[in-house]
């Protein structure tokens, strides 16, 4: 299957439209990611990262591509009005892969005033003012040489989001960015967004992927995140779609000296969903924590992949991905820790645990390490099973309906990742948003036209 042929042909046909509609700073690599896409084509099965989900074939239809940048008939400060109870943050609006700041928007911005100097923007706002923070940053931890679909969202993104938090800068709230895809058409987007915070920063993010329309869409994202010295990031993505959404996201993470990430991912529903994250310690005594939670049913499609690069010493990993399957669905984990020959007093904890609720799904688990070191403390593990019949026994003697004894025990198995989620409030939503998913009900938040 020749699925690449036809991103080849509209490039070549297409690159003056889409450099014209896009900044310097992101044409200035494109060509050569096309180049390195061009060489590597889409990752097939044979490719060890990717063995678990058939890439060629989420590429091969056609979709359309909005290359000239054309606004979306939709107003998301009016039609999405999301409310977590107790939670301050400032909500903005990406539209396929549109930031939305513009003057036709500009009244309608958060209102909240962020610390000195917070930036949340688009690369074509921003790189006004600090076009050399965004220069110096984009596509460098996004190797395209390395990674065909970051080629891919290289060679065709024509805007991104831009955040920053400069030196010593703690914001004070949550920033809240909707991705909501919005389309009259079968479409393909491209999402880029790049992270920057400086020396002793800190930032809470949370990403929701949301809907508005019953089309087929086919999502990819890269991030790029920078965590200086001593800075804190929680980072938090949500996705709730439907079944005819694809979303092949990479995520790229570098931290230096005695930095803090937190990194959590809920699948909630979607139709295939692939996940690719590589984190890399450049400084000592930073710690991360990678926590994901998979809920899903029919046939859906959730692959994780991760790659902890221990390039220094002295510094912490921990894992915990756990996916509860049920009807047809397929799950996927493949986890790797590399700690190299420099990097002792690694202390990295990786653990997989998964729960088949039905004898038609299915899980693939791979969690891996690779030791160079001998002054280290790693551990991994992976559990599949299915729901213990013991305790479904013991709870339907006493008055438990089978079919709710099946959701508490379900339900407890994966609360122990949200648990590990710091915004309190977000938990607490989370917590009410799997219990409804679990039940089959809504699985919208509810609270703005979007989720009715």
């Amino acid at each position: 299957m020749q699925s690449e042929k036809q991103y080849i042909d509209l490039y070549n046909e297409a690159q003056g439209m889409i450099k014209q509609h896009s900044c310097d700073v992101l044409n200035k690599v494109r060509d050569k990611a096309f180049e390195d896409f061009k060489a590597q084509g889409f990752p097939t099965k044979k490719v060890e990262r990717y063995k678990y989900t058939d890439i060629p074939k989420l590429f091969a239809p056609d979709y359309g591509l909005n290359l000239q940048r054309l606004r979306m008939p939709i107003n998301p400060y009016e039609d999405f009005k999301c409310d977590v109870p107790n939670l301050s943050t400032s909500v903005y609006f990406v539209v396929n892969d549109q930031f939305y700041n513009d003057q036709f928007y500009n009244d309608q911005l958060p209102k909240a005033q962020f610390n000195d100097g917070i930036v949340v923007d688009s690369f074509s706002n921003a790189i006004k003012a600090h076009g050399e923070i965004i220069t110096n940053h984009y596509a460098k931890l996004a190797d395209t040489a390395k990674d065909a679909l970051t080629a891919f969202n290289t060679m065709l993104a024509q805007d991104g989001l831009f955040v920053y938090v400069p030196k010593g800068v703690k914001s004070d709230r949550t920033i809240q960015v909707i991705n909501i895809l919005r389309s009259d058409v079968d479409l393909m987007l491209n999402r880029r967004i790049l992270i920057v915070l400086e020396e002793g920063a800190e930032l809470s993010m949370l990403f929701c992927d949301d809907s508005a329309d019953d089309r087929k869409f086919l999502a990819t994202q890269v991030i790029e995140v920078y965590v200086g010295d001593n800075a804190k990031l929680e980072l938090n993505c949500l996705e709730e779609t439907h079944l005819k959404n694809v979303r092949v996201s990479n995520v790229y993470i570098e931290q230096q000296s005695n930095s803090r990430v937190s990194h959590n991912i809920i699948t909630l529903h979607n139709g295939v969903t692939r996940n690719k994250l590589d984190l890399t310690f450049s400084g000592e005594g930073s710690e991360c924590f990678l926590n994901g939670c998979v809920v899903a049913d029919k046939h859906q499609h959730v692959d994780n992949n991760t790659v902890i690069n221990h390039a220094v010493g002295n510094c912490t990993s921990n894992q915990l991905y756990k996916y509860v399957l049920d009807d047809h669905a397929v799950g996927a984990f493949a986890g790797l820790i590399y700690v190299s020959k420099d990097a002792q007093k690694t202390l990295s904890h990786e653990v997989n645990q998964n729960l088949c609720a039905a004898s038609t799904a299915h899980m693939y688990t791979q969690p891996m390490l690779e030791i160079y070191a001998d002054d280290v403390q790693c551990n991994h593990g992976s559990t599949v099973g299915q729901l213990n019949d013991a305790a479904l026994f013991y709870m339907q003697q006493r008055g438990i309906d089978k079919r709710e004894a099946k959701l508490l025990l379900e339900f407890a198995f994966v609360n122990e990742v949200i648990d590990k989620m710091e915004l309190v409030p977000l938990r607490d939503r989370l917590h009410h948003l799997v219990e409804k998913r679990f039940r089959g009900e809504l699985d919208k938040c509810g609270g703005c036209k979007l989720c009715q």
